[in-house]
């Protein structure tokens, strides 16, 4: 009975020897191993098998994590103490520097951190502190990234949480701020005003053109309506003249015909003639021209007169009376 007891303790004396060997690495782990208190080795995830109370397994976590820098006062350049506090973003690279070249990596990331941010913020105005947030954290994050490179952690990122100033100057910039803004609204006013009014000018100046180039279409209008018009009665009196003229001719040509086709004698032009002459010297002309040759009028005169007296016509008698007219010279006669 008592074998039995002893073998059952030796048996889980060994067993528990076994399972202390048992070492298991996580996917975002990495193992150090060490061997009689010297390092051996940096193993991978997975399962490890180590010699127990000989041979020990130290896990680093690899992942990427945050450090709070806790708030501390700052001076920055022109005199003014600010409240600050920030966030480390950093990632191991080698677990064996983390392991063997720092004690506390937060603690001297922090103090790090802290002392930077001083040197970094007391370079820098309020306002360029206020409105750099981003050249503070590059710079941070430079001066962090160097100083952890031989402790094997790469520095990812640094934040900068606040920035507060005092009561008094956070006042003071309420103030200045609630100043500018008003500024800007009388800027901006004026500015409507001038836009207002340039565009009030421009209207007007646009309704003016507008209006006189409407008058100048009109005018043109007018003028190419009335130069139509002026065409339009000229052809119609060039119609008509060219009308009246045609049917004048066309009227002397019929007469001219019928003189002819009639075979007239002397005695019926010299009527006619003498009807010509008097419708001739009844008007309002001062002055009446008459043919230069009167020989043949004369003659047809004579003629017409011995005709109503019933006498022969004595032909020396014609013939010296027609040789006494001058045939060359007009007669005028008052009207």
């Amino acid at each position: 009975m008592a074998a039995t007891i002893v073998l059952i303790v030796i048996a889980f004396v060994l067993f528990a020897f076994a399972a202390s060997g048992i070492k298991i690495v996580r996917p975002y782990q990495k193992g150090i191993v060490e061997q009689l208190g010297r390092y051996k080795a940096t193993v991978d995830p997975g399962l490890k098998l180590i010699i127990p109370f000989i041979q020990s397994l130290t896990r680093v976590d690899m992942r990427e994590q945050v450090i709070d820098v806790p708030p501390q006062e700052v001076i920055t350049k022109d005199n003014v103490t600010v409240t600050v506090d920030a966030v480390i973003y950093f990632e191991p690279t080698d677990a064996q520097r983390l392991i063997y070249n720092v004690a506390n990596f937060i603690l001297a990331v922090t103090k790090l951190a802290q002392t930077n941010l001083r040197n970094v913020i007391g370079d820098m105005s309020l306002d360029n502190a206020l409105t750099s947030r981003d050249n503070v954290n590059v710079a941070l994050r430079e001066v962090l990234d160097d100083a952890t490179d031989k402790w094997g952690v790469r520095v990812v990122r640094v934040e900068i949480q606040r920035i507060d100033p005092p009561a008094d100057v956070m006042h003071a910039m309420h103030e200045q701020m609630k100043a500018e803004r008003n500024r800007r609204a009388v800027v901006l006013e004026a500015d409507g005003g001038r836009e207002a009014a340039i565009t009030r000018a421009e209207g007007d100046k646009q309704a003016v053109i507008l209006a006189s180039e409407a008058v100048r279409q009109r005018a043109i209008l007018e003028a190419e309506g009335e130069a139509e018009a002026i065409r339009a009665v000229a052809d119609a009196e060039r119609y008509r003249q060219l009308t009246v003229a045609e049917g004048e001719a066309a009227a002397v040509r019929s007469v001219y015909g019928a003189i002819h086709d009639g075979d007239p004698t002397p005695d019926l032009l010299a009527i006619k003639y003498l009807e010509a002459l008097g419708t001739v010297a009844d008007g309002r002309a001062t002055k009446i021209f008459l043919p230069a040759d009167m020989s043949a009028t004369l003659g047809s005169l004579g003629a017409i007169a011995e005709l109503f007296t019933g006498d022969e016509p004595e032909d020396d008698r014609l013939e010296m009376s027609a040789g006494d007219a001058a045939p060359d010279e007009p007669e005028d006669a008052a009207g």
